[in-house]
């Protein structure tokens, strides 16, 4: 992961510019590989999906100069225009894609449906935009009317959805039409490979890629880039041959006049192939998704100097290859190739293919653990594939379903033509929403004037609404697919999400009353043994349901609680320092305290081994700061449970007044740690640490610091913590099972029994997706009516 840095201030201005173009420069060498990798191939079938069809019939001069006058102007007002110049600037801290501007609006505005939001997230530092802090923008018209309205906010919620549903339907059809149309030159050899030998080639090209998912791309990433760059530089010189050999006339239909003659002459036909010259943008998404990689200005450099007069040249050189060719249509590209340098170019046309098509996979695993981040989708396994190279990430479910898909589009098609019109309709809708919530963010984040807004939404869906139309017409020849596919995700997402609101109001309404808790005294009635429990929660206040439904059923618990939630805040990374969240559940004598662990829907859940120890430490640093910071206590019942202190992560090793000794758990038993497990409990622990060394976690001994100022109840309460950890950590999570109630409409009952059930019981458990030792863990069944 590439983050922006300040150089150091003992450099001049000559050496600081030199020092950031430089780097900027490396960084848009690097994005070839990771960013163009789809928008770079689609010269190998825009022509091809274009004249087909009635379309066919229209094959002259004049035509295929209007056909690559309407290829120009697009690619200079949707990637150009559009992308580079106006919606690259609107990054979330460095992050881009339809989550970064959904987050940005989230954060301006009260627009978030998601539950467990605190006013304490508005404190962290990546949650504010830009030289103005979000609560200081004025309110307007439109946006009380959106935070009024549940429905205008869950609609944007929606929409939202709805766009990640068909980046997803990307990442089954990007790998689909690459691959088919790069293997499809060998039509053109002595050969002569028919369309089922093709179809099978490109199936075992595609399985072979999504088998080596698991590896990473970080071990070939290196390629990536020259591939690319190669792949350019060969479409570069192919084009400007094509154009000087066969037809330098075409340089005049750069003119937006042909695409007035093109539409007199053409008419309802020319309308309908619109929806061929579409994919000549499709993968521009990608230069926002995949900003935070790499800087806005690196990508800008990259698509202006290289990417855009490559493909203009190319287009172009096949446009005058064609109009002296008329009837190589049906395979314009690799038909325009001079004979000497065929091979060589349909080698690293393959190569160009595969490392597009890795790209929209990779983009696809990014755009669902975002999704689950936020709430939106099942719990699924997130592998880290690279120690060196952030954010680089597979999910093993979603890899093998969208192998299946895409091995079923390729086969059931077998056909480029069929496949782009999927594509088209994909890609077009995703910007469609893009540019819909980029009209949001120019209001509600950068605080310019509705008008301005209304110019930008309505020019671009104009533009877009006409493609879209167009796509819309070959919905039965192929764009039916990533409809059905983005409505299929589309459902799943919103059942989910709905799911755990549901859940969550369900918390929030029968959490235990604090009055109540605190009348039970401190020994809440039960039998306080040695120990650390830890409560698992989405509440981020209050006492949870699960708690008395543990202690009602088994009247004991242990000496210290912590009440920990762990949720993901509307912002890209959460910094270390700002990750916990430390306070007090209940008066000190209770020795309850409540943690929030906040993450961004960017950053990675590591599991190495030290949660226990960096919460214990949290937990004495804060102690420490409430004696002498009266601010954080308060005598009122009201308070506890309210002021909470961030408390920053250090390193353990850094804090030797906090620790008497760190090693490695080993078999064996030391009888000098006062203990309340039983002997043949800890034998079984060492047992299970020597048969599981993954799951194995460092023992780290506190000490209470040796200040003779310390007030006396605060040495006890942390001497009590110490002991507490020494006697050993417990998990407890509630185990749900969630029901509609009887007087719930049939759609609930079906949304929640069936739906929603159905996703909880094939996912992973929610023990697993946090890393918690099952040796510790406890899990109390509930039944949630909703």
């Amino acid at each position: 992961m590439e983050h922006q840095t300040t150089p150091s201030s003992s450099h001049n201005p000559s050496q600081l510019s030199w020092i950031n173009l430089s780097r900027n420069l490396l960084l848009a060498y690097q994005s070839f590989g990771v960013v163009y990798g789809d928008l770079s191939t689609s010269p190998l079938y825009v022509y091809t999906s274009t004249f087909k069809g009635k379309f066919k019939n229209h094959h002259d001069e004049e035509t295929i100069f209007g056909v690559f006058s309407l290829i120009f102007w697009t690619l200079t007002l949707i990637p150009l225009l559009k992308y580079v110049f106006i919606i690259l600037s609107a990054d979330d801290n460095g992050e881009g894609g339809t989550f970064a501007l959904y987050s940005l609006l989230c954060r301006h505005a009260k627009f978030n449906l998601l539950p467990n939001q605190q006013a304490a997230d508005e404190e962290l530092s990546s949650y504010k935009y830009g030289p103005s802090s979000p609560q200081m923008v004025a309110s307007s018209p439109l946006k009380m009317f959106l935070e009024k309205h549940k429905r205008s906010r869950t609609a944007l919620l929606v929409v939202v959805l709805f766009g990640a549903s068909m980046v997803i339907g990307d990442g089954v059809l990007s790998p689909a039409i690459s691959v088919l149309a790069s293997v499809s030159g060998l039509k053109v050899t002595k050969t002569k490979f028919n369309d089922g030998e093709l179809v099978l080639l490109a199936c075992v090209i595609l399985v072979g890629l999504f088998a080596l998912q698991h590896c990473g791309t970080h071990r070939v990433a290196f390629m990536f880039a020259p591939i690319v760059i190669i792949w350019l530089l060969s479409i570069f010189l192919v084009g400007i041959y094509n154009t000087i050999h066969w037809n330098p006339k075409i340089v005049y239909a750069i003119s937006p006049q042909y695409i007035i003659k093109f539409f007199i002459k053409t008419g309802a036909e020319g309308w309908i192939s619109l929806g061929g010259i579409l994919l000549c943008i499709t993968g521009s998404e990608a230069m926002f998704a995949d900003l935070g990689h790499f800087t806005a200005s690196s990508i800008r450099i990259a698509f202006a100097f290289v990417i855009y007069p490559c493909l203009v040249m190319q287009y172009m050189g096949q446009a005058a290859f064609l109009s002296k060719n008329l009837k190589s249509v049906h395979n314009s590209f690799y038909d325009s190739l001079p004979g000497p340098v065929f091979w060589p170019v349909f080698v690293i046309a393959t190569m160009a293919a595969i490392v597009g098509s890795q790209a929209t996979i990779t983009a696809t695993f990014s755009i669902v653990k975002q999704c689950h981040e936020l709430g939106c989708f099942p719990r699924v396994k997130v592998v880290h594939t690279s120690k060196h190279i952030f954010g680089q990430i597979y999910i093993p479910e979603i890899n093998w379903i969208l192998m299946v898909l895409t091995l079923a589009v390729t086969i059931g098609f077998q056909d480029t033509t069929l496949i782009g019109n999927a594509y088209g309709l994909a890609c077009v809708t995703v910007m469609f929403v893009t540019t819909f919530l980029m009209a949001l963010v120019i209001i509600f984040v950068w605080q310019k004037s509705v008008p301005i807004a209304t110019i930008f939404l309505l020019f671009f869906w104009v533009i877009e609404s006409v493609y879209i139309s167009a796509a819309f017409l070959k919905v039965h020849q192929g764009g039916w697919v990533p409809l059905v596919l983005s409505f299929f995700f589309l459902v799943v997402m919103y059942v989910w999400h709905y799911g755990i609101r549901r859940k969550y109001k369900y918390d929030l309404h029968n959490k235990v009353s604090l009055t109540w808790l605190l009348g039970l005294g401190p020994s809440l009635g039960i039998v306080r043994v040695p120990g650390i429990g830890l409560i698992y929660s989405e509440l981020a206040t209050g006492i949870p349901v699960v708690f008395t439904h543990f202690v009602t059923n088994l009247p004991a618990f242990h000496k210290v609680v912590v009440f920990v939630c762990v949720k993901s805040a509307p912002v890209p990374y959460v910094s270390p320092e700002e990750r916990f969240l430390i306070g007090r559940a209940c008066p000190r004598p209770y020795r309850m305290y409540r943690c929030i662990v906040r993450y961004g829907y960017k950053d990675i859940k590591k599991d190495d081994g030290d949660f226990e120890n960096h919460l214990i430490q949290n937990i004495m640093e804060f102690i420490q700061m409430e004696a002498v910071e009266p601010q954080l206590s308060s005598s009122e019942t009201s308070s506890f449970d309210g002021r909470m202190a961030v408390i920053g992560t250090r390193s353990l090793e850094s804090t030797a007044s906090l620790i008497f000794s760190d090693q490695e758990d080993v078999s064996g038993i030391d009888e000098s740690i006062p203990s309340s497990r039983s002997v043949t409990l800890r034998l079984l622990q060492s047992s299970f640490d020597d048969e599981n060394p993954q799951v194995r976690r460092r023992r780290v001994r506190f000490q209470v610091p040796n200040n003779p100022g310390l007030d006396h109840a605060v040495r006890e309460e942390l001497l009590d913590l110490i002991q507490a950890k020494e006697a050993g950590v417990t998990y407890i999570m509630g185990y749900s099972s969630i029901k509609a109630m009887k007087s719930s409409s049939y759609l609930k009952k079906l949304v929640i029994d069936i739906g929603y059930s159905f996703l909880r019981k094939n996912c992973r458990g929610p023990a697993v997706a946090l890393n918690i030792p099952h040796i510790s863990l406890i899990e109390v069944g509930m039944i949630y009516y909703v």
